[in-house]
């Protein structure tokens, strides 16, 4: 890996089903561990790297609303979910040595610090891992919106989202043996076609920010290093 990485500070987006390995539920401590272990290559090579972590192998605000749950109930009990991710991933990033920390949208000190923009950028300048968790803190955004806020907020280089496929589709590729992968793509292009990267308020905050969002398979052994030197196989939003 090249000693000069193409960015010096990005934010990865790891989805709650990422953790899930896999099982049907839950955190998986051997992923958490391979995911943490991908993070130090990136850290070594001299990346600042930040992380918002979803809560979708816990709970979904979504399946809770469609089951009658009033929206914004359910929506915080997704951000409790995101903290417990957060707080295992914590653990996996600090067995394999390096420092991190745990910074909540909604304050719970007993477990983790508040979220503070400018001790964000302070723990990111100190060599530290920070994990951003409990999405923005309020209802009605989802974990993507709060990663390219927190980008933004960063002043990061690049938004890196890790999925389970190795990049954005026409079509569920999963479903559909003809589904096309792109290779770039603009912010516009994912609104007006209306492809499944992120919802449209954080397609929309990237573009006004001029980040790049990079797509790929976060099941793939070394592949956020990959991403970062503009390897492997991603798609590009620009």
């Amino acid at each position: 890996m090249s000693s000069d990485p193409k960015y010096k500070r990005v934010l990865l987006k790891c989805s709650g089903e990422a953790l899930l390995g896999n099982q049907q539920y839950g955190i998986d401590v051997e992923t958490a561990t391979r995911i943490a272990k991908d993070i130090k290559v990136v850290h070594e090579m001299g990346v600042e790297v930040c992380i918002v972590v979803g809560g979708g192998n816990i709970f979904r605000g979504v399946s809770g609303t469609a089951q009658g749950m009033d929206q914004a109930n359910a929506d915080y009990m997704g951000m409790m979910a995101t903290v417990m991710n957060a707080l295992a991933l914590q653990h996996a990033i600090e067995k394999e040595d390096m420092d991190s920390r745990v910074l909540s949208a909604i304050p719970m000190s007993s477990v983790c610090e508040p979220y503070i923009r400018r001790r964000a950028e302070r723990h990111l300048e100190k060599g530290r891992i920070v994990i951003f968790a409990a999405g923005t803190g309020n209802p009605f955004f989802t974990t993507d919106t709060a990663a390219a806020l927190r980008a933004a907020e960063m002043k990061c280089d690049a938004l890196l989202k890790g999925t389970n496929v190795d990049g954005v589709y026409d079509k569920d590729p999963a479903k559909h043996d003809d589904a096309t992968r792109f290779e770039t793509l603009t912010h516009l292009d994912v609104i007006s076609k209306d492809l499944k990267v992120m919802d449209a308020a954080a397609i929309s905050l990237a573009r006004e920010n001029n980040i790049p969002i990079l797509v790929f398979s976060i099941h793939e052994k070394g592949a956020i290093a990959s991403v970062i030197e503009k390897e492997g196989r991603f798609t590009e939003v620009i």
